[in-house]
Formats: structure tokens, sequence, C-alpha cells
């Protein structure tokens, strides 16, 4: 039985070697093909020195490479650390510098970026393609190019990992930081186990399951899509990145592929609903559809179970440090016409158990009385990474257990008791993360790409709901006296300093900022000047 998530891969390959395991804009790759090749690649990493627990980068698009990549590097006992393809150098920089990646795996079309990784500062010594070397791209002379040719000529029997045991170190996910540097979640094979096969038995994933990979890496959704798919030697379908932008096409996906099992942020489906044509799509063979990230507008959920009747429906929540930890599964009551909140949170997942702390430091029990969410059990994550008084912040000392020490996660995120004393319902933030696009955001990272502009004053961003995206994401800006910023230059500004999920959607303006009494930014007098301009 497998204990490591490149284990499972092992054995779906000995068990059904001729089946699809990845599909791609038409094209498929074997469970034998896959695990050969990521053979290959596991040893071409520990020919360039990656050994038991080394952290190792993969800057690739979504395609068949992604997933070569993160067995690759578990193979060869390594830990995998995505690098969000779009986000700018800088920020990515700074995350191989924080958990000391010198060896990454990357294509040929994202070679000339890493010249701004070097030139930001970067461990790289070491950069493996997964494909085919570009023409006329010159790396450091330190820095050891291998090619996807090299990589193919290596030896295709099975790798030894170095002595990999379950809680060493399988992967870290870089989230966003309040301090405006991203910050490492860090996760362990029998942490992430615990969703694995949670998930695999609860949703009934069998080998014949056609499953979609929509989430990129970074995100955690994506260890669903992933892990869960390679168990059950199923075939998971890749999405490509361009397809959310076109609703429609991403239901025709859906249909074409005979998809059974899928797994998106809220802010997809609604789209999907309102521009997708879902009911002019043969979606029979969708069985399963899991949602998770951010709040589901209750009329858009309604609309998608009106047009897929025969599915079953299910809000995972979680965030990044424990992957999901409840649950719950739509019932009809949840869509009466009056009803205007969203669906429960639900309960724990199996093996895992949540509670919800009052301000009083006390466990709520009472419906109606709200709490902050606590997780505990091997669901929850390691900590981050290198930063010892943040996860001592987050991650503390269970007082509820008295009987031995134990650590529990603090979420942030306030609940209450549904009326059936059972399931627990989302009612917001503690802080300033928000979510938006299924990502969650500390609204303080975006203030302090923004304020490193040398014409700017002083700034506050703040999130606007919205019904499709969950929010959107307003700056309003102060200039320093007699300096002149424009509107293009401003938006250049934040899309060279952060991901593309997190620039602004708009920027307003202002002489200068509303206070409160005490001096401080007034964020819900600028929050509602965002939602009435929204409106008008």
């Amino acid at each position: 039985m497998a204990f490591l998530l490149h284990q499972l891969l092992t054995e779906s390959a000995a068990r059904l070697p001729d089946r699809e395991a990845v599909r791609f804009e038409g094209q498929g790759m074997t469970y034998a093909e896959l695990d050969t090749v990521t053979n290959q690649t596991a040893r071409a990493l520990q020919d360039a020195g990656v050994r038991r627990g080394d952290r190792v980068g993969l800057y690739v698009h979504k395609s068949p490479a992604s997933i070569i990549g993160v067995f690759g590097i578990m193979k060869a006992g390594g830990v995998y650390v995505p690098l969000d393809p779009n986000a700018p150098a800088k920020r990515l920089a700074f995350i191989t510098r924080n958990c000391d990646v010198s060896v990454l795996l990357t294509s040929a079309e994202k070679l000339p970026t890493l010249a701004e990784f070097f030139e930001e500062g970067t461990p790289l010594t070491h950069v493996i393609l997964t494909d085919a070397a570009a023409d006329d791209v010159t790396l450091p002379e330190s820095v050891n190019m291998v090619s996807w040719d090299e990589v193919r000529s290596q030896s295709a029997e099975p790798v030894d990992d170095g002595g990999v045991i379950e809680t060493d170190l399988a992967y870290i996910l870089y989230t966003s930081g309040s301090t405006g540097d991203p910050k490492g979640v860090m996760i362990a094979h029998r942490t992430i186990f615990t969703f694995v096969n949670w998930c695999y038995e609860t949703f009934r994933i069998s080998a014949e399951d056609r499953m979609t990979g929509h989430a990129p890496l970074h995100f955690d959704l994506s260890t669903f899509d992933i892990y869960v798919t390679i168990k059950a030697g199923a075939t998971l379908v890749l999405v490509p990145e361009t397809l959310s932008t076109f609703p429609i096409n991403l239901v025709r996906l859906l249909q074409n592929e005979r998809i059974t099992v899928t797994y998106l942020v809220p802010s997809i489906l609604s789209l999907m609903v309102n521009y997708g044509r879902i009911k002019q799509h043969d979606l029979s063979a969708l069985r399963t559809v899991l949602f998770a990230g951010e709040v589901f507008p209750i009329k858009y959920l309604r609309m998608l179970v009106e047009a897929v009747p025969h599915a079953d429906f299910y809000n995972l929540y979680g965030p990044t440090e424990t992957n999901v930890c409840t649950y719950y599964k739509v019932q009809p009551h949840d869509l009466e016409p009056e009803r205007t909140q969203p669906v429960p949170i639900g309960i724990a997942c199996e093996n895992m158990e949540v509670f919800a702390v009052d301000d009083d430091g006390e466990l709520v029990t009472q419906i109606g009385v709200e709490g902050e969410l606590w997780a505990r059990g091997s669901c929850v994550a390691q900590g981050y990474w290198g930063d010892a008084e943040k996860t001592a912040r987050n991650f503390v000392p269970n007082t509820f257990q008295p009987h031995y020490k134990e650590t529990a996660y603090r979420t942030g995120d306030i609940v209450t008791l549904a009326e059936d004393g059972h399931n627990w319902i989302y009612v917001g933030r503690r802080d300033h993360m928000i979510k938006s696009r299924g990502y969650r955001i500390e609204l303080g990272e975006i203030e302090a790409a923004l304020y490193n502009h040398p014409s700017i004053k002083e700034l506050a961003v703040v999130a606007v709901p919205d019904e499709l995206l969950g929010n959107r994401i307003k700056a309003y800006v102060v200039c320093l006296e007699g300096r002149m910023l424009t509107l293009p230059e401003i938006e250049q500004h934040a899309q060279a300093h952060l991901p593309r999920y997190m620039v602004p959607e708009s920027f307003v303006f202002l002489d200068e900022l509303p206070k409160t009494s005490t001096g401080k930014v007034n964020r819900p007098k600028l929050a509602q000047l965002g939602m009435a301009k929204q409106t008008t």
C-alpha cells in the first residue's frame, strides 16, 4: 500500500499500464509511459544533485510536463515548489531564495524569463528542460542546463528516493502574505494522504472515471485533480489555462471528454452557468461536481443544479494550510427559491476535526454564536517555510486537548453552527485576507507591492463583493504632492510586481484617503464607495 504520493503512480502503472493516465488537447499518455518518463526525470534530477528533502522549482504552464514534474521531483526524493508561470519574476525569484531552490524544471518558452530571476537574485544552479531547447537563450555560465533529450536518455528503471518517509515534505505552496512577501505552506506526504484517501472513498473514484485538471499547481485544488485521479487509475484531462476565459469552451470540454468528476472554483462555475450554454450540451456523464475556494452564490448554484440535475454537488472548504477539512453535500431544500444564503461548509472530513472558538476563548456549542474555526488532525500542514514566528502565530497548541501536545491551525475564518447544530456556516474573514476567483489573497501584500512606486503617498486596497468572482479588488491611491501618476503607469507597476489574479481591477485617484477618528484609513467607507460605483 502506498504511503508516499509518488508510490500512487508506481502502483497504478503496475496495475493498469495501458490505461490513459493524462490527456491534454487531444493527446494522451498511458500509466506505463508516465511512470517511465518520471523515472527518467527523477534520475536527471538526482544527477543534478537533488537529494531527499531538497526543494525543486517547477516552472511550467499547464501541460503533461507539469504532471511529469511533480512525480519526477518526488521520485527523486525532492520537494516540489510550483512557481506560478504567470507571476512576475520578482516574486518567483523571492520564492527560489526563500526555500533555496537550486534546481529548476522548466520549459523552453520560460527560459527568457529566467534572465530576470538572476537579475533579482536566485540560487539556481541547474535548469532541466521539459521539452526541446529554445534558440539564442543565454543563461549565466554558472548554470548547468540539461536538455530534454538528456533526460529521456536516462534509465527508466525504478528510482531510489533516498529513504523518504511519510512525514517528509512532498511540496510547498506559496500563498499571499500580509507582509508583502508570499509565505510557503509546507505539506508532508502523510498530510495530503489524509485528504487523498478520504476523497477516493467519499466520492467513489474508480479507474473508469475521467476527471478534470483545472487548478494550477500552485493552487491546492490541484492536489485532488492529480493524486486522487492517479490513486484510482483514472484519467486526468488537463484543462488548458485559456479555457477559463471562454466558459462555453470549458463546458464543451466536459461534454466531449465525457468528464465524470470535476472540481472547480465557484466563480468559474458561475461563468459557465451564465455564458456556457450548459443546457445545450450533453453532460450526462458528469456525476459529481465539487466546488471550493470561495462562496458560491446560491442563485448560480441553483441554476447549475437545474442544468445538471443528475449530478451530486459538494461544497468543500479549507485553507491551503489544511487543504479540505470540511464538506457539505448540497440537498434539495438548499435550493428553495426563497433561500438567499450560501450553503453551509458542512462537517469535518474523516480523520479530521474542526471546532470554533469564540472571542472569550471558549468552544462554540450554541447555534448562532460566532467563532473562529480551528482544525486539528493529520490534515494540518507543517507550518510556513523559514518563518517560525508566523508559524507559531497560526499553528498553535490545542489547549482543548489537555492530555498531550498537539497542534491546531487557526483558519482566521469566522463560522457559526447551522440550525441543525451539526453543520458549520461560513460568516467571513477575521483579517484582511479575501477570496477572489478562488484565490485567497492578502490585501496587505497588494498594498505593499503598490507602495513601492515612488509617486505614491498612500493607498488602500479594498475588496468589493461580487456574485461571480467572490470579490473585485479596487485600489485607492493618493500621489505625492507635485508627482503625476497616470492610470497606465500604475497598472504597469502592478502587473510587474503582482500575480495576475492579485492586480486590482480598478484604480481610483483621490486627494486624500478618508480616515477614522483615530487617524486610521476608513476602509469600510472606501468599500462602500466601491460598491456604490459598481451599482451606478
